[in-house]
């Protein structure tokens, strides 16, 4: 198992209180009887961005309230997916029982009771809010219970079910890829199962989106898998809203090339450098390639472009 894999069974409640905590916030747990034995047992796989999390033990109550947000911030948002058992959910005005059938996406960060008997085995995937918000502002505005039985929502918990079984056998690199792809989904399940990027938020993902690739446009690996990494989204999400304003990622980076090329070609300070160099320093791979491209955006060659030269 990986030094990012972990698994840990404890036999009092306090140590499960000091677990509990350490992954999911400072809260404040109430059990039945402090004193008597107690079995608990996580299983949790942590990378930079994503925790995937299957927590089983006894009974207890578990509330975070503003006291416990302002000591311990996390901003992120958990999807709790139960296996078995039942638990019930309290945040804001919203409030109900999820099972196996039932699932919740809850902002840490705000007020909440989680309640469960002995019997709950559940899997938590604990996310950046901030990569939520910026796929979807409806799924960040919860909480949101899900329906785990049909549609979306079984596919949701069926992926997150495989991603904790099969934790040991993916990179910590396929791991958030593979987690990136369920977090897409999560989105759309809160969205209704609507299948396209939420619209309040792609006006400014594509001002992101057309930044990023400005200031990277000579990046010779610069992709859409690179813009969405960086930016914190899906490419799913970076290829939707660009199909939204009429492009594509490679053509964008392509045209931002060809932009940075023309003002180099027409830049005093670049006059000793051939054409084939200036291509190659905008992140074109061949000068041939370049040229086809530059002719065709602007309607002249390189070398008209850099006053006959």
């Amino acid at each position: 198992m990986s030094s990012w894999s972990q698994a840990l069974t404890v036999s009092s409640a306090s140590a499960w209180d000091e677990v509990f905590t350490g992954l999911h916030g400072a809260s404040r747990i109430r059990v039945p009887d402090p004193r008597a034995p107690w079995s608990g047992h996580l299983e949790w796989q942590r990378s930079k961005t994503y925790s995937l999390a299957l927590c089983s033990g006894g009974e207890e109550v578990v509330e975070r309230d503003t006291r416990h947000i302002r000591a311990d911030p996390r901003g992120t948002y958990e999807l709790l997916v139960p296996l078995s058992g039942s638990a019930w959910v309290e945040q804001g005005t919203a409030s109900g029982e999820i099972g196996p059938g039932v699932m919740a996406l809850c902002d840490i960060d705000r007020p909440l009771t989680y309640a469960h008997a002995p019997d709950l085995r559940s899997i938590s995937l604990i996310m950046s809010g901030r990569h939520l918000a910026a796929r979807s502002a409806l799924a960040a505005d919860g909480p949101h219970l899900l329906d785990g039985d049909r549609g979306l929502g079984r596919v949701v918990r069926q992926l997150t079910t495989t991603l904790h079984e099969e934790r040991e056998h993916l990179s910590e690199t396929t791991f958030d890829i593979a987690c990136d792809r369920l977090l897409d989904l999560v989105c759309l399940a809160a969205e209704g199962g609507t299948d396209s990027a939420p619209t309040g938020q792609r006006a400014t993902v594509e001002a992101a989106i057309r930044r990023h690739v400005r200031e990277h446009a000579c990046d010779r690996d610069l992709d859409v898998v690179g813009i969405a990494r960086a930016l914190g989204w899906s490419a799913r999400y970076v290829q939707q809203v660009l199909q939204a304003a009429g492009t594509t990622a490679r053509d964008l980076i392509r045209r931002e090339r060809l932009n940075v090329a023309r003002t180099r070609l027409a830049s005093g300070s670049w006059t000793t450098y051939s054409i084939a160099e200036i291509a190659h320093a905008s992140g074109f791979g061949s000068h041939a390639s370049f040229a086809t491209a530059f002719r065709a955006e602007f309607g002249i060659t390189p070398r008209e472009a850099r006053g006959g030269s």
